[in-house]
């Protein structure tokens, strides 16, 4: 399959001049229960574990981006996720289930509103056999109210 994978190669190549421009960082949160240090008398939490930075993309779906959701935090039904997609080269690793995503530079004339914001991972980023540019499903979190 030389031939298609020189294609898809040449598209990836194209892909991460034209959309991969802003820098992403996938970190995957502490595990495990806080530390009470008895110096400080602060809890300790695990520390996160960044398991990429680098080029990337952070694009809302194509169609209604909002979906309802039911929200047991909530008294009310009406709570609401925005569904995003993280594009990353297939160098990037394939980041996990729940990882954190942010996006904390973006290039010239880039929209600097994806600054401040996070995003959790859907499922785990895709993986296939023939492959551009890798892409995971992401929901953005809630901003504090």
């Amino acid at each position: 399959m030389a031939g298609l994978d020189d294609v898809l190669a040449d598209i990836g190549t194209w892909v991460g001049e034209n959309l991969l421009l802003d820098t992403v960082q996938i970190v995957l949160p502490g595990a495990g229960e806080p530390d009470l240090n008895p110096a400080t008398g602060q809890l300790e939490y695990p520390a996160d574990t960044v398991l990429y930075e680098g080029a990337g993309a952070v694009q809302p779906v194509s169609g209604p981006p909002v979906m309802s959701v039911i929200d047991a935090n909530l008294p009310w039904p009406k709570a609401t996720r925005s569904a995003y997609r993280l594009f990353t080269p297939l160098s990037a690793p394939v980041p996990p289930k729940d990882a954190i995503v942010t996006v904390t530079a973006v290039h010239d004339g880039g929209d600097s509103e994806l600054l401040g914001r996070s995003w959790t991972c859907a499922d785990q980023g895709r993986a296939g056999t023939a492959q551009a540019v890798r892409s995971t499903q992401l929901d953005q979190q809630r901003s504090p109210a």
